[in-house]
């Protein structure tokens, strides 16, 4: 018969280790209420009929569940339009970030040339400036090219965005000189070794880069203020800011609905892509 384990083996409760840890506990529910749950009451009050919004005491869950105020949304205030237009500018502004970026990071970690590090210091020194300082000079631009009230106007001076080519160049500084030169010995030019031989293996940093764009596109709302006149070119973030203001901004469910098909592209992205994103953020702190 098998003797029993010995006492110095066995678990012994800890008080002080369990209150630890029961505190611990307790914080991460609060964080977890605090992030989730302005989310959790939007959706709610989308899927509430205008009475049960304006109800006292406030409803949690909204009984019966009610599509009324995402009909009127897609239908009377052109909501397939808009999704349309934040879908151009997004596709195009992340191609472009992932294009440029992808060419200048990879420059600035492989290509060598005189003064190649003061370039680079000098690239990342402007992410210390605030977005606001190019305003004006970008509309300028803009203007000079006959490109205001239009979706390149939008996109062109997002086309590229220092972190990302931080992020990319680092990325391609992990790569092992090795297969660079083993590539060169095969007769592969610049082209062809940054296509692919370089960018396969950064892989996790493109797609971080594809989720960062993402975002950022998709909500981009002062520029586009700033540069469309035309309605019909709105992206979905100065439509829904425009259901705020005037005789729509007492209108909650269909403010809380357009805001909730406003972030159902971004989540699923993340979702389907959260893998490589921490993975290509690990990649660039290595680098």
């Amino acid at each position: 018969m098998a003797a029993p384990p010995s006492p110095q083996y066995a678990r012994r409760f800890n008080p002080r280790r369990f209150a630890v840890m029961l505190l611990l506990y307790a914080l991460l529910v609060v964080f977890a209420v605090v992030a989730v749950g302005p989310f959790l009451w939007l959706l709610s009050t989308s899927l509430k009929s205008g009475q049960d919004i304006l109800s006292y005491p406030p409803k949690l869950l909204p009984n019966p569940l009610s599509f009324e105020s995402y009909v009127d949304v897609w239908r009377a205030q052109n909501m397939p339009r808009f999704l349309l237009n934040t879908t151009l500018i997004t596709f195009w502004g992340v191609l472009a970030n992932l294009a440029l970026s992808a060419t200048a990071g990879y420059a600035l970690a492989r290509i060598r040339f005189p003064g190649r590090d003061i370039v680079f210091f000098l690239i990342v020194s402007t992410l210390v400036l605030p977005n606001t300082l190019n305003i004006v000079v970008n509309f300028i631009t803009l203007v000079e090219l006959n490109l205001v009230n239009t979706f390149t106007g939008v996109v062109l001076p997002n086309a590229i965005t220092v972190f990302n080519v931080f992020l990319l160049r680092q990325a391609f500084l992990t790569i092992p000189r090795e297969l660079e030169d083993a590539a060169r010995m095969d007769g592969a030019n610049e082209f062809v070794l940054w296509w692919r031989v370089m960018l396969p293996l950064v892989k996790p940093a493109l797609l971080t880069v594809t989720i960062l764009e993402f975002v950022a596109m998709w909500n981009l709302y002062q520029w586009p203020l700033i540069v469309l006149n035309d309605t019909d070119k709105f992206p979905l973030s100065v439509a829904i800011a425009r259901l705020t203001v005037g005789e729509l901004s007492l209108d909650f469910g269909n403010i809380a609905a357009a805001t909730v098909i406003s972030m159902i592209p971004v989540i699923l992205i993340f979702l389907v892509l959260q893998r490589y994103f921490i993975e290509g953020l690990a990649g660039s702190v290595k680098g």
